[in-house]
């Protein structure tokens, strides 16, 4: 932890030298802090400080912050007050009519530096989470009691209006039986990992009364018949529920999420690939939801840091308090569909204490179809709440001028500003919770996917995310100082990042120049392109592209050899997937119809090889670990 108080004294210093004042007391109050409240004050007391002064730019005025001391007949914090100086009036705590986007971007990266640490939270925090979302669900199933049918009428009308088109293609497909099944490499709640999950013998009597059936799903053809005799159908009482599983988030709080029963997943992902094909082939929807790209509402952030006219939301909980009630109304026109997402949706949580809780949500993060669904949902409230703000229905065609001011990503909202709060109370009305510390509709500072702005300026920071490394062999720590470098050498702070080159090369022996694209480790400069800075570097013998020596994160999958009708079905799977890509890759969200971990491996530079790779039979699942090696790679 010295590493990184001297890490953010560095870059004090930097910025201080920026915004033209001075860091000194700053530095020496908050070193006197964490040594007396440790390491909790940089990564929760300080990002909290940071909220407020992003609500206090919104609000367009300064306020007390319960802890930290005023200046002495000031309007502001003392600690940084060098900085505050230049964004709000001393006296009246006012935002100046030109505040320094400069200070504005070192506060907030002074304060919220270390705020997402993946850091393991105390046992208390723990329990927390885990009474905060049994607490959600019963404020879910409170929701489901108070909304009307006049409520879920409306609701259902908005919804078709959106998604009838793309539900009934989807209703289609499941009834014709085209859809492909696909696994992941990650954790099930009844414990099957990598290619063992091939052989899975359980299914449910829900897939089977819905028309997924495992003869279909679970046998690469029907010669072999013979095999469903080892399947255990269970019934409804009997399913494996989802295991609820904490994993480090911040200090503050863990991230909740729940594993889902292999042959759930399973199947899930088969409606994910179908749903995904049509929203991304939908003119209007592929604008307005999305899926595998942020940019489009980091713009729409930034514009609307300019000219005013659309609000960013943030939602709290927002896939532990989509209700189940309100996925079901919406899909109840197509049959088929329903049927298929609710026999694949998990009805049974187990907590971490063993308890067994029934939900009345849709589904945690965890299950493939909570992100499409919850997007559906909030992108039918946000319509649903700017047609009550217009007290006018809307039509498909009055849709369409909404395109550049709704946006949709998880649970970052954009939204008109003029019908903002209509929208929030329609969310909320519905169950979801608007999180006021990141939605931001009334001064000039908008956020939305990793990106924030002031005014049209980029005023977002770059975050610490492990722990300094002790030795070269800690991989994952290694990379993450690696990429920190480079990202603050790509945001302009060469002094900081001077500093750092010293540690890097101690700790790496081979830290050479590399262009951003480039697998090594090594430092990311714009100078990269020049033939000088690779003092070391050789040419390729066949390929005449220069090579420099540096280290190279490796993580290979775990060895899980597959064979016999597991191996078949899994290759067969894979050959249908390749042959869907090539007849459907118009869609707008390629990279998120076929992301195959198991497909990661270094393509040839003449060109990607669509084969399938022969070694995921022999190795698959996520890495149990990572380690960097001394190779020869390119730089570019």
């Amino acid at each position: 932890m010295k590493s990184l108080m001297s890490l953010w004294s560095h870059l004090a210093d930097e910025h201080a030298r920026r915004c033209c004042t001075s860091a000194s007391r700053d530095i020496n109050t908050v070193s006197r802090r964490v040594e007396h409240e440790g390491w909790s004050f940089m990564t929760i007391t300080l990002p909290d400080l940071g909220k407020s002064f992003q609500r206090w730019l919104d609000q367009g005025r300064v306020a007390n912050h319960s802890a930290f001391c005023n200046e002495r007949g000031g309007s502001f914090p003392r600690v940084f007050g060098g900085f505050f100086s230049r964004v709000f009036d001393r006296k009246s705590g006012l935002l100046l009519d030109d505040p320094c986007v400069d200070s504005i971007r070192a506060i907030r990266h002074l304060t919220m530096m270390f705020g997402k640490m993946e850091l393991e939270c105390s046992r208390a925090r723990q329990l927390s989470a885990v009474r905060n979302y049994v607490k959600c669900e019963q404020e879910v199933r409170m929701f489901d009691k108070e909304l009307s049918e006049s409520d879920l009428r409306e609701f259902v009308q908005m919804s078709d209006m959106l998604f009838s088109r793309v539900f009934t293609e989807v209703d289609s497909d499941i009834y014709s039986g085209r859809y492909r099944p696909k696994h992941g490499p990650g954790s099930t709640a009844d414990g099957l990992l990598g290619n063992q999950k091939f052989h899975q013998v359980v299914w449910t009597e829900r897939l089977e009364k819905a028309g997924i059936n495992a003869g279909e799903n679970l046998l690469p053809n029907w010669s072999f018949y013979d095999q469903l005799g080892a399947v255990d159908f269970l019934e409804p009482g009997a399913e494996v529920p989802v295991k609820v599983t904490l994993v480090p988030k911040t200090l503050k709080t863990p991230r909740v999420i729940a594993m889902e029963p292999t042959c759930m997943q399973y199947m899930q992902q088969a409606i994910l690939h179908r749903l995904l094909a049509y929203l991304g082939q939908d003119d209007f929807l592929s604008r307005v939801i999305g899926f595998d790209d942020q940019v489009p509402n980091q713009e729409l952030a930034r514009r609307g840091s300019i000219d005013n006219r659309t609000a960013t939301l943030d939602l709290s909980d927002a896939s532990d308090r989509v209700s189940n009630q309100l996925v079901r109304a919406m899909l109840h026109r197509w049959p088929h569909l329903f049927g298929a997402v609710d026999a694949t949706r998990s009805r049974r949580a187990e907590l971490p204490s063993g308890e067994v809780i029934r939900l009345a949500k849709f589904a945690s993060m965890g299950s493939a179809l909570c992100f499409p669904i919850e997007a559906m949902v909030f992108t039918t409230l946000i319509f649903l709440g700017i047609q009550r703000s217009l007290n006018t229905p809307l039509t498909r065609k009055t849709l369409q001028e909404y395109a550049g001011s709704v946006r949709v990503f998880g649970d970052d909202l954009i939204v008109p500003k003029d019908d903002v709060l209509t929208v929030v109370s329609t969310l909320e009305h519905f169950g979801a919770r608007v999180g006021t510390d990141k939605s931001f509709w009334t001064g000039k500072f908008r956020e939305s996917c990793g990106k924030e702005y002031f005014n049209g300026h980029d005023v977002s920071i770059v975050r610490v995310r492990q722990e300094f490394p002790a030795r070269r062999q800690d991989a994952t720590e290694v990379n993450s100082l690696v990429e920190f470098r480079n990202q603050l050498y790509t945001s302009g702070y060469w002094q900081t990042v001077k500093w750092l080159d010293g540690i890097l090369e101690k700790l790496l022996t081979h830290f050479p120049t590399i262009q951003p694209t480039s697998s090594v480790l090594g430092r990311v400069s714009f100078l990269a392109h020049r033939a000088e800075v690779y003092d070391d570097a050789r040419l390729h013998p066949s390929l005449h592209i220069p090579l420099v020596r540096g280290y190279v994160v490796e993580a290979k999958p775990p060895r899980d050899p597959l064979d016999g009708t597991g191996a078949l079905l899994k290759c067969l799977l894979k050959l249908e997937a390749r042959s869907s890509l090539r007849s459907s890759i118009s869609c707008s969200y390629p990279s998120a119809l076929d992301n195959d971990h198991e497909l990661d491996h270094e393509r040839p530079w003449r060109g990607y090889s669509p084969m399938v790779n022969t070694r995921h039979l022999e190795r698959f699942g996520r890495p149990k670990s990572t380690s960097i090696k001394l190779r020869w790679r390119s730089p570019l």
